[in-house]
Order: C-alpha cells, then structure tokens, then sequence
C-alpha cells in the first residue's frame, strides 16, 4: 500500500479492546461527581421532513461522521430512491436517483445535478469512465438529496433524477464561535482491505467576525474483497484531498459576509482498467489515469435585521476536472488474433485514440438571487429570485467533442403560507443557451425553454397532513450531441431538440409526540411519483421513458434512547423505442429497504444495528439476486473526563460477509469491512 501495513486481526483485537473498555469508562462517568450528567433526546438517526411537499433528505455532521463513509456517494445511499453504481470506490462509480443518472456506460445522464458549495461539478457522457466524484467525504457537514423535479428549479434545468448538494465545514464548527484555534486529527482504519484515512483540521476564530479552515485528508486501500474472500479488481484508490475555507462578517450587526473555499482532489492510477466499471481491462485494455477535481466557491450575503425584503446571495463558483490518461501497450485482450467476443474490427485496441483520450471540463457560474418575507392578500410570501450566467467549457477529445455551453437562467419559487392549513410553492425557471464546436464545423445552436411546476401541502390536522406536486422541465442539448460518437458527422438536428420530462407526486406525513408513550417521536412520509420522459437523446434507439414508484421514510425515537429508522423504494419503468416497442426500462434499480434499529446511553454512546437489502430483480434481459446485509455501529463520544473531546466509532459492515452484486452495478459489494475511527479535537 506504500506508507503503512496492518494486520486485519489487530484491528480485530483492538476493536474488541475498545467495545469491553467502554462499560467500564461508563461507569467511572457514572460514579463521577463531576459528570454532568444524563441528557437524552426524543430523536432517531435522520430527521424526516414532514413539514414540506419537496421529497428531500439531509444527512447532517453526525450521522456523516458515525456512516464511516469512503465515498460520497456512500453518504446518502441510505435515502430512498437513490441507489449506486460501485459506490464503494472513487473510481467507476456514480449516483443514480429514481432510475436517472449513473449508469453501466456513462457516469452521468445529466439528470443528476451535484453542486459543492453551489459550485456545479461533473462532466458530461464520458465514456465507460463515470462521473469522476473524486470529493472525499470528510470536507463536508451535510449532505442533502431532493428526489425528483419538483424541488430542484433554483438548481439546474432538466433535472429529473434530483439534486445532491454538499456543504463543507466552517470553522466555527470546531470553534463553537469562540476566539482561539482548534485542531482536530482522525484517523481511520478498515480490515477490508488494508484502509487507512487520516484527516487533519486547523480552525482560527481570530475574531468573532472572521473564521478560517484549513483540511487536508489522505484516504487510501487496496483491492478489496466481496464477500466470498475474491478480489474485487479495480477496487484501490490512493486519495489526497485538501480544503481552506475562510468567512469574514462585517457592516452593522454583520449583516454582510463574504465566504470562500477551495476543495481539490487528486488521483493518481496506474495500470487500471480503461473502462473503470469492471475490474479487468478486457477489450479496452489498461490506462495509467490521472485525475484532478477542483472547486472553487466565493459567496456574498447582505441580511439587514430590519428588513424583510432583502436576503441577497451572490455566489460565484469554478469547478474545473481534469482527466488524462495514458494506453498500457499490450494491455487489452483484443492484441490477439483471433479477436476474442467482443473486440472491435480487424486491429487491436492499442490503435484506438479513445484509451488515450484526455479529458477536461470547466464550468464557470455566477449565482445571484434574493429572498423576500412579506404579508399579501392576507397570506405570507417567502419569495425567492434569482438569475444565473453559467459557462461550461469542454477540451476536444476522442469521442468527447469540444466547445462551449454558455447558459443564462432565471427562477422564481414562492411558499406562500394560506393559514396554518394550506402551503402553495409555485416555480418557473427560464434558461437559453448558445452551444459552440471548437471546430467551428458546426453550430453555433441557440436554445431556450420555459418549465416549472407547483406543491400544495394541506394540513388535515396537526400531525397529518397530505401533499402534491406537478412539475415540467426540459434538458437542453449537450456537447457530447454535436457529433455523432461513431461517425464524427454533425448532428444539427439533434442539437435543436430538448428532452421534455413531466413529473408529478402525491403524498402523506404523520408527525406526532407522545404517540406510544410519554415523550416519544413518531415520523413517517410516503410519496408516490410518477415520471414520463419524452424526445429522448440520451438513451440510445429510446423515444421515451416512463417511471412510477413509492419511497418511505420513517423514524421513532424514545426519551428512554431507543430509535428506530425505515426507509423504502419500490419502482418500476418502461421504456418506448423509437420503433414503437416498448421494453423494460434497462436503468431499472431493484426495490431496496434500510431499517435501523438504535439505543442512546447516557448521551454520549450510540450503539445501532442496520438491515439493508433488496428484492430479488428480474426483467427482459437480465435477474440479479435478492439480499439481506447487516453493519453494526458504535460511536462513543465522552463528554468529560481525561476523554473529553475524544470521539470513538466502530462499524462492521456486512457483517454476515455476505456475498452480493447490487442491481445496476457492475462490482460485486465489499465483504465484511471493520471500520474503526478515532478522532480528538485539541
């Protein structure tokens, strides 16, 4: 692995070590007169929100901290309706929501916006490469996916999938807004397979107006094992990451701000697979690969505490990915005659420029928008507006065109409050566009739609209540559309066609104290969807896609500690060719459940069991197993004592070692994988 080597039975030990020394650092806190004594919440993992018709979910600092996660993406697998591809690895892996997004080819499908700090991040149909999410997980202190359209016009047009967006930490998350330093060190170690994460955080609060940050983090394993005891090939990364971030408050009351950071990720791979979702080289052959992700946020914000009206945000972000990557001579299976299944034409790999193909996109954007809080017509108004100039540039690469997508946008979105049973959100998003060939064979093509849709939240009493929504957008053409991939002929009439995607919702949530017992907390939201995508151009020889399905989210907690959690997914498609026939949507995710059950001692030990699987998936071409996978977490924070500051985690994931490959990905899932984390903040 380079730096360190381990033994997993140390890990093992030590792990054993840390769950029999816990009790007994509990009992000396019990007995010690300076303890300060037993505060216990009503309130499980994950909050659910119930109090809104947007399918959203937000998975805060600590359940990132107690998830152990070595990907983002591992992150919110948890919510309903999302589901990976590998997303166990860096590499080959991608985010799918609702049946949209990632898939077996492309990293992406444009359905799924990922925004850091606003920054929009990801490339376009990068073939059999992914959509690169090379952001380590430790940067950020939430993590928030709306599933769907309905949520999503301040955030991108076309969205159909959703949007996933990442906060990175601040300062005054270690300071407690207090004037000093602080530095906190992690460390975490993973038997399955040899991993090691270190993360180091400097925070300065030199005053009570100005913070500053600074993280690096080195993340690294190796070949992992699934659960059978095989290598899962293509499974290593070696990761370095880093982050400043600075804020500084100034004007009467620090009602203005100015807020930057900079996150950077880097992967250097040697002699992996070009197609980096399988885990041999195989037709493609092998590719050393470098890979380097950078964004760059700087944000504006002007609250007056005397007036309503204005809440300005002007952000101007830069992300920039590059890829470049080098052929292994000799590497593909297609050097051989004669040509194996699967190989192209009468020559081998090793002519083709797309192995060699480098890679690059930069998107520029500038954010500025407005939040107003007013009465009218006798009903309250939370009125957002904004504009939006974006810029995408693209480097000239086989099989990946070059050129330019320059977007103006704007949205409006308004809650408007009719009484304390009624909430009506109406959204309107307008976006143009001019795309460019760096050729100039081709275009330029000018673009422009109109789309929007509306909630209704209605207040049957007040712990239930049902909702519903309608919405419509449109994805402008791409880049990847100026030429045909096989021919390199222009495709104008491509370039002048929009997908057009209609979605619309119904639901229910319950939220109610003291259902079961005195002080407990009862939660549950259920929203049912339906999707019809037409004039298709993402999806080869497919006209239009049609997608329904029901996710659940639930959660109960006690004043005693217990919590529980549930959430559900069930969803089907079809997909119409431009033929006319019609099959079984081939982005089809298996029905999936996750279902936590916990205990809070003292509150400062969280100790929990999680059940995760699928249903058995079968359709025209393909059947994937159904499973059932159990992770057990322990997390133990002191809070006085010589421990004091200290924060200790244990998870065993797939306990059982069970063997499994999830239904869309192209790996079989990691075997049994004992974490153990151990931070301390000075």
């Amino acid at each position: 692995m380079g730096f360190y080597t381990f033994d997993r039975s140390f890990l093992s030990s030590t792990a054993l070590a840390c769950c029999m020394t816990i009790p007994s650092i509990l009992n000396a806190q019990e007995n010690n007169p300076e303890f300060i004594g037993t505060v216990i919440i009503a309130e499980s993992k994950r909050e659910v929100a119930t109090e809104t018709a947007t399918p959203e979910t937000t998975v805060d600092q600590g359940e990132i901290n107690d998830r152990q996660a070595g990907t983002v993406a591992e992150l919110i697998d948890s919510v309903p309706g999302v589901h990976l591809i590998n997303g166990s690895t860096p590499q080959g892996s991608g985010i799918n929501i609702r049946g949209f997004g990632a898939n077996g080819t492309y990293g992406t499908d444009q359905k799924v916006v990922i925004l850091v700090d606003n920054a929009s991040t990801g490339a376009e149909e990068l073939y059999r490469i992914g959509n690169q999410l090379f952001t380590d997980p430790a940067l950020f202190n939430s993590v928030s996916v709306i599933r769907g359209t309905v949520g999503s016009f301040e955030y991108g047009s076309g969205i159909v999938g959703g949007v996933v967006r990442m906060e990175t930490k601040n300062a005054s998350d270690f300071t407690d807004n207090e004037i000093g330093f602080k530095f906190r060190q992690a460390l975490q170690f993973s038997s399955n397979e040899d991993g090691i994460v270190s993360s180091s955080v400097i925070a300065w609060q030199p005053s009570q107006n100005a913070e500053l940050l600074a993280n690096f983090t080195q993340r690294q394993q190796s070949d992992q094992r699934s659960g059978n005891g095989n290598k899962i090939g293509a499974s290593a990364y070696n990761l370095p990451s880093w982050m400043i971030k600075g804020k500084y408050a100034f004007g009467e009351n620090n009602s203005q701000a100015v807020t930057l950071s900079i996150t950077d990720t880097k992967s250097d791979e040697k002699d992996v697979p070009y197609d980096a979702f399988q885990t041999t080289g195989g037709a493609f052959g092998n590719v050393d690969r470098k890979t380097k992700s950078t964004t760059v946020s700087l944000s504006y914000d002007f609250v007056p505490a005397d007036n309503d009206f204005i809440d300005i945000n002007a952000t101007f972000s830069y992300s920039d990915q590059k890829i470049d990557q080098e052929y292994v001579p000799g590497s593909s299976i297609c050097g051989s005659f004669p040509l194996p299944p699967g190989c192209r034409g009468p020559a081998p790999v090793d002519g083709y420029s797309t192995v060699n193909a480098d890679h690059r996109y930069e998107t520029t954007k500038l954010t500025l928008k407005n939040t107003s809080l007013f009465d009218a017509a006798g009903v309250a108004h939370e009125l957002r507006a904004g504009v939006e100039n974006i810029l995408k540039k693209r480097k000239t690469a086989d099989s990946a065109p070059g050129g330019t997508d320059a977007r103006m946008a704007f949205f409006v979105v308004d809650t408007i409050d009719i009484g304390p049973s009624l909430t009506l959100t109406p959204a309107i998003r307008y976006e143009t566009q001019t795309i460019t060939d760096d050729t100039k064979a081709t275009g330029p093509y000018n673009n422009s739609a109109w789309m929007g849709g509306a909630s209704a939240q209605f207040n049957i009493s007040e712990e239930f209540s049902v909702f519903t929504s309608s919405a419509y957008t449109e994805s402008l053409p791409i880049m990847d559309d100026l030429y045909n991939a096989f021919s390199t002929s222009p495709q104008p009439d491509l370039m002048k066609k929009s997908e057009k995607s209609r979605t619309t919702e119904f639901g229910a949530s319950f939220d109610k104290n003291g259902l079961l017992q005195e002080g407990d907390v009862i939660k549950f939201k259920l929203t049912s969807y339906q999707t019809k995508l037409n004039d298709n151009t993402s999806y080869s020889s497919i006209d239009s896609v049609d997608r329904n399905g029901v996710e659940l989210e639930a959660s109960y907690g006690t004043i005693s500690g217990f919590y529980s959690d549930l959430n559900y997914d069930q969803s089907s498609g079809t997909a119409t060719s431009t033929a006319g026939a019609k099959t079984d949507w081939s982005n089809q995710p298996a029905d999936t459940f996750r279902l936590t059950f916990g205990k809070k001692f003292l509150s400062n030990l969280d100790l929990s069991w999680e059940i995760y699987g699928a249903d058995k998936f079968k359709n025209d071409t393909v059947e994937v197993s159904g499973f059932a996978a159990h992770s057990l977490r322990a997390t133990y924070v002191p809070v006085s004592g010589m421990l004091s500051g200290t924060e200790i985690r244990l998870g065993i994931e797939n306990a059982t070692d069970r063997e499994y490959s999830p239904r869309l990905s192209t790996r079989p899932a990691p075997g049994r994988n004992i974490k153990l984390s151990i931070a301390k903040t000075f």
